[in-house]
């Protein structure tokens, strides 16, 4: 009697239901940001799973996930890369609670980054400065937090989520004369999509962005707690 051969099945793991939830988030045709969509598309957005957003166990591990993404990227002449860490706790009641486990994270991440690495030469270690971006692996970011609380629709993810995107592509756009046109489309799209565009928005070089990373609308008296600890290179602003 012949045998019909197995049959494999491969079962989805939580970790990868929430991923497919998260780009399907970025795949609705009304989300803003085309850049993510691109990335998307071209599958060019790492994510990584973690448990809770205010427990420090699975930093070591996101690190290690981040230092992935960024020797993968450095390999890429391809635009749109982004890493995402995307935490199963739902529990964020409100904007405040979530600024405050984004700024938690990226600190420990910080530290544990300075006792392996330097500072990003082409970005002011300064959260204050308007040339501020934040360093892993020498490797400056862009941060974008999620979170179901969010006042910014574009922003209203089921998980609180950390969107890492390497600063030196934005540069890359501009020298391209790409940058200005982006920036358009997704600040027309994103009137659209909340009915206003997002008043923390300002350019690279006019103000810092940590003011941008949670999606928070901060008053004039907020002050970034996060402390960099790196041993730094000379910050150059023309490198």
């Amino acid at each position: 009697m012949r045998r019909e051969p197995k049959k494999l099945y491969l079962m989805k793991t939580e970790e990868n239901w929430i991923i497919d939830e998260y780009q399907e988030y970025i795949l609705n045709k009304d989300f803003p940001c085309v850049a993510a969509r691109a990335a998307v598309n071209r599958n060019q957005i790492k994510c990584m799973v973690a448990e809770h957003i205010a427990c420090p166990k699975d930093d070591a591990a996101i690190l290690q996930f981040l230092y992935a993404f960024i020797d993968e990227y450095r390999q890429s002449a391809d635009l749109f890369h982004s890493a995402a860490i995307i935490f199963k706790n739902t529990e964020i009641p409100n904007e405040k609670l979530f600024d405050t486990f984004l700024w938690q994270r990226l600190q420990q991440l910080s530290n544990l980054d300075a006792q392996q690495f330097k500072y990003d030469a082409r970005v002011n270690p300064d959260p204050n400065s308007p040339d501020f971006s934040f360093s892993l692996k020498e490797e400056a970011f862009f941060i974008i937090g999620l979170h179901p609380a969010s006042s910014r629709p574009a922003r209203q993810f089921r998980y609180p989520t950390l969107v890492f995107n390497p600063h030196a592509q934005f540069e890359q756009m501009r020298e391209n004369e790409q940058y200005q046109k982006m920036q358009n489309i997704v600040r027309k799209r994103d009137i659209a999509y909340a009915g206003s565009i997002n008043p923390m928005l300002q350019d690279f070089g006019s103000a810092s962005e940590v003011y941008q990373y949670s999606g928070r609308q901060y008053n004039q008296t907020w002050q970034c707690p996060l402390h960099i600890t790196h041993e730094t290179f000379k910050y150059n602003s023309a490198a």
